[in-house]
């Protein structure tokens, strides 16, 4: 959700119990504006809280003029300082997805992991344990940046591409109308496409090029891991992703209010396929 207007996305996306108390929220407004003009970013956005045992990671977003351009990570445990996450890589990814449970609220706690590594003495190679450890400052980056590229949202319409190439916030853009709002199709995946890519030339034949250059949320897999709700008498839709629970977008039709919050432990919900 867009800096700029964090109360009325806050008490938007409040149904999901998504709320922050009032001096978190004073404390949000102020520190987040200084971060757009400290790190000079076009668009700072309140992305949300990671739960943890000890503490919570407040989470914020900056990105460049080009909105697909690489989003700048941050955190806070206070919401006022914010220290810079580095940017994630296949590596890291890979490297922390053995970990299991819990945040524990705390960058630089360190998991440890026992895997089995090829040792080689002489000419004789042999299998051994060997202990790993894991910053939990690591396993942050990893888990915003999954659910950026598996759940972040935005309508269609809310961003145009120019010809040249850059993706920009669409100042014309006045929300979705109430019947396409109800539809999954309307709603595109906020991150580099994928599927989009694999298309063929003629299942591109009728997109429009400055509005369909990303991935629609109905073809996401496992089918039915979004669920999609109107509410305070269809003046808001809400979306709540299944696959990793905690994630809400919501977007009121013919406005131009619209915006996601995660709220969660930052698990992912492996047992989905089996639930549907």
């Amino acid at each position: 959700m867009d800096s700029e207007s964090l109360l009325l996305s806050l008490e938007l996306a409040s149904g999901s119990g998504q709320g922050l108390s009032p001096d978190r929220r004073a404390s949000l407004l102020t520190s987040l504006l200084l971060v757009k003009r400290d790190y000079r970013y076009e668009r700072v956005l309140f992305w949300g809280r990671i739960l943890g045992l000890v503490a919570d990671y407040y989470i914020a977003q900056g990105l460049a003029e080009d909105q697909l351009e690489e989003r700048k990570s941050l955190y806070s445990l206070n919401c006022m300082e914010w220290s810079l996450l580095p940017p994630a890589t296949e590596e890291m990814v890979t490297r922390t997805s053995v970990v299991k449970g819990r945040f524990m609220g705390d960058p630089s706690h360190e998991y440890e992991h026992v895997e089995m590594q090829r040792m080689n003495e002489g000419d004789r190679t042999y299998e051994d344990e060997v202990v790993v450890q894991i910053k939990e400052e690591s396993r942050l980056v990893s888990v915003i940046d999954q659910i950026d590229k598996a759940v972040s949202v935005i309508p269609r319409g809310a961003l145009f591409k120019t010809p040249f190439g850059p993706v920009h916030v669409n100042r014309t853009f006045e929300g979705l109308t109430l019947a396409d709002s109800k539809k999954l199709s309307s709603y595109f995946h906020f991150a580099e496409p994928v599927e989009l890519k694999n298309k063929s030339l003629l299942e591109k034949a009728d997109l429009d090029p400055s509005l369909d250059f990303l991935d629609s949320l109905e073809h996401d897999i496992p089918k039915g891991s979004w669920s999609i709700q109107m509410e305070r008498g269809n003046a808001l839709v809400v979306l709540r992703s299944l696959l990793w629970p905690g994630l809400t977008f919501y977007h009121a039709p013919r406005t131009k209010n619209h915006g996601y919050i995660y709220v969660g432990t930052g698990e992912k919900n492996i047992d989905l396929p089996f639930m549907l």
